[in-house]
């Protein structure tokens, strides 16, 4: 008889370069109505704005805490958080960073590596003419009025996690660092984007949303002549700094200007597909010299194994073949992909994965990336800590328990 190891297999940790915590609210609550009832990407977006109108910081704690919880538990080890909501409403700062600062004692709690992507959004988007809108009334709390107020903010910001850095691993000491986003370049113009490369530190991350929609490239382009990739090309931003967040809908230009600078493109499959976004080009972009990342993004799925099954799906969908990116290629982009777009150096972080359940029985191992999900995650180590066991976090507990709790509190939302 097999002893009860023997069937587990060490895997590197993944890494989730893409998410907004505060989009987990929105998990299976956007689907209602008949055919084509609950819309597209813009619908869905004034649900989101919704949402974010009512959180405060002590709310944004809990329910960063149980989605970091969630990650931890179904094998991601590390998160880029894509965070915008600064403010309180109508855009009145809080006095200390409290938002930052509560998804970064949430990160701590849940034992994940954290990377804060502070984020630049100035605009309300651009309309069909290429004008700037105004900011809706849920936006004013995204902005810091300029790109110089993001740059002084970030500034301080930087300085307020350090001081809040913990002595110990136990107490999550090294988990949370600091990176930059803008948006998108509907939300942020030209103007601000050298202030905000002016302000990042040495060896900083800066990410982007970029040609997620078709919409979005035929704004930019009355706007400004160019297509996205294009503009941060003139500004020169296309750097191996640069990660770019879905890129759905590029030319064959913006394909091999990104591949050529070595960004980082950041895939977020199942999101991709439950917003009605599209298929992206991975495939060209990974051999024209882009690295390829994997995000959860708004959290539809938490599951690693499944970004990486979404991610070849697509491609066979749209091009008919199978094998476009083979199972090495696969978790390379869970993981190291992942680790270079956030600036994160390599580490001990690491999954034990079953090979044995009724998912992955007979699988070869190289495989795993086809056939295992996360219920197959038997442990997690993070930081030199196992920080959860067959779907129960150690110090948290069931992450679902901790969902139900903030909704039993925050009635909105329930």
């Amino acid at each position: 008889m097999s002893g009860p190891d023997e069937h587990l297999v060490r895997v590197p940790g993944p890494v989730n370069a893409h998410s907004h915590a505060f989009h987990r609210i929105l998990r299976g609550r956007t689907h209602e109505g008949a055919a084509g009832a609950a819309g597209d990407f813009w619908t869905w977006r004034e649900q989101m704005y919704a949402a974010a109108a009512h959180l405060d910081p002590a709310g944004y704690e809990q329910l960063a805490t149980a989605v970091f919880a969630e990650m931890a538990v179904t094998g991601w080890t590390a998160v880029g958080e894509f965070h915008y909501l600064h403010h309180g409403p109508a855009g009145t700062p809080y006095p200390d960073h409290e938002m930052e600062r509560a998804l970064a004692r949430a990160a701590r709690a849940a034992g994940i590596r954290l990377v804060l992507l502070d984020t630049c959004y100035l605009s309300g988007g651009l309309d069909t003419d290429g004008r700037a809108v105004e900011l809706n009334a849920t936006q004013l709390r995204f902005s810091d009025g300029d790109a110089a107020g993001w740059a002084n903010r970030h500034t301080a910001l930087r300085a307020a996690l350090a001081a809040d850095e913990p002595a110990t691993a136990a107490e999550g000491a090294g988990l949370v660092t600091l990176g930059a986003a803008i948006h998108s370049v509907r939300a942020v113009p030209p103007s601000a984007l050298a202030v905000i490369a002016g302000a990042l530190a040495e060896g900083e991350p800066l990410h982007v949303h970029l040609s997620e929609q078709p919409a979005e490239n035929e704004a930019c382009l009355a706007a400004h002549g160019v297509t996205p990739t294009g503009l941060l090309a003139a500004q020169g931003l296309l750097t191996d700094r640069l990660s770019a967040v879905h890129a759905t809908h590029l030319t064959g230009a913006d394909i091999t200007a990104l591949g050529e600078a070595r960004c980082s493109i950041v895939m977020c499959p199942t999101t991709e597909a439950d917003l009605a976004d599209g298929i992206g080009p991975a495939r060209e972009l990974a051999d024209a010299g882009a690295a390829i990342a994997l995000g959860t993004d708004q959290h539809a799925v938490v599951d690693p194994y499944l970004e990486m099954r979404a991610l070849e799906h697509g491609e066979r969908l749209h091009s008919g073949i199978r094998g476009r990116f083979a199972p090495a290629e696969l978790a390379a982009a869970a993981r190291e992909g992942g680790l270079r777009s956030l600036g994160l150096a390599g580490n001990d972080d690491h999954i034990l994965v079953d090979t044995a359940s009724l998912r992955t029985a007979g699988s070869r191992e190289a495989q795993l990336p086809l056939t295992a999900t996360a219920a197959d995650v038997h442990a997690v180590v993070i930081n030199g800590i196992e920080v959860a066991r067959d779907g129960i976090h150690t110090r948290l507990g069931d992450p679902a328990a901790l969902f139900r709790e903030f909704t039993y509190e925050h009635r909105e939302f329930a």
